[in-house]
């Protein structure tokens, strides 16, 4: 009964690892550790390697009787995607097949995949649900989406069975401050604040103060990595116990502006992060928060700790990692 992790050395990953560890579930990790970071495992399986490599994949299935799989593993950045989309669709796209050939040559019909809100691109309301339109804009987001068509497609043919989330905004760290976001391979904002507010970076680029929000700045819908962890384990849980398959959103359901996550990181700072206004970016849109109403009914999950909760472990940790 193991779980094998894909990207399990990476941000989110990580952080499903140590809980899954900690839950008592036995797992395996199957990270490239091209962007991921082998302490990060704290001692569980670490196998280093491709999940474009079938053979390796089956074999490590059968080697630890692996019973299902979640899948991390995936390049993230839009916009390195668009200038090196080629990354992407070896990767993210043929490296889901590849895997989930290995995976059924070995029996195992489980997965839980990674995917994003990213998929719905730059929707013209909010709150999002699950029946928003797909739209992606950008091949980081078109990768995902396809993902998630390849995945729904094996299930049709060779009966694998999956759960797709949706996450919207990963932030923040570890409680205990152990595991945190690498800010030298991210452009989310949060790190790009911490950055600011240590000092190791200029002041924050504030893109667009113009919108039609409460503040004129960008709202996103920030949810913490902890709790995303907590909702692949109980997507794994819903899987295991016979629920159908199912695309979900993760998010809080509430929106978040440019402007308030400074605030928030003012608090615990103690003085204001050094910030300066920026044209915003062409096709970004004013506001993206979801509507995680169907993750609560069917995987009993929804967000529990607070986006001050997010700021502080995020600055805490950043602060230990110069120190």
């Amino acid at each position: 009964m193991t779980i094998l992790v894909t990207g399990g050395a990476g941000y989110i990953g990580s952080q499903t690892s140590r809980l899954l560890t900690s839950l008592g579930r036995e797992i395996v990790v199957l990270d490239s550790l091209e962007r991921g970071n082998a302490n990060s495992v704290f001692g569980a399986p670490l196998v280093i390697g491709d999940i474009a490599d079938s053979a390796l994949v089956t074999d490590l299935c059968l080697k630890y009787q692996v019973t299902s799989v979640i899948h991390f593993a995936a390049y993230k950045s839009a916009g390195e995607s668009m200038s090196q989309p080629e990354m992407y669709w070896r990767n993210n796209v043929q490296g889901t097949v590849n895997l989930i050939e290995g995976m059924l040559a070995a029996n195992v019909n489980h997965i839980v995949f990674s995917s994003s809100a990213a998929v719905y691109g730059n929707p013209q309301s909010s709150p999002i649900s699950e029946a928003s339109a797909i739209s992606p804009a950008n091949v980081y987001a078109e990768t995902k989406a396809t993902m998630e068509r390849v995945i729904r497609w094996y299930g049709e043919t060779h009966g694998l069975r999956w759960t797709s989330l949706r996450y919207f905004n990963a932030a923040g760290a570890s409680s205990d401050g152990v595991l945190g976001e690498n800010w030298d391979i991210t452009t989310n904002l949060i790190p790009l604040v911490m950055k600011a507010a240590l000092n190791v970076s200029g002041p924050l680029q504030v893109l667009g103060n113009d919108y039609a929000t409460k503040d004129g700045t960008g709202i996103r819908d920030y949810v913490h990595v902890e709790d995303l962890a907590d909702a692949h384990v109980k997507a794994l849980d819903y899987l295991q116990s016979g629920g159908p398959n199912l695309t979900v959103n993760l998010g809080t359901g509430v929106g978040t502006s440019v402007l308030e996550i400074l605030s928030a990181t003012e608090k615990v700072l103690g003085h204001a992060v050094p910030h300066e206004f920026a044209p915003r970016r062409l096709g970004d849109p004013a506001a993206v928060y979801a509507d995680a109403t169907l993750a609560k009914r069917t995987l009993g999950w929804s967000a529990q700790k607070s986006l001050q909760q997010i700021i502080d472990s995020a600055f805490h940790w950043h602060l230990n990692q110069l120190s």
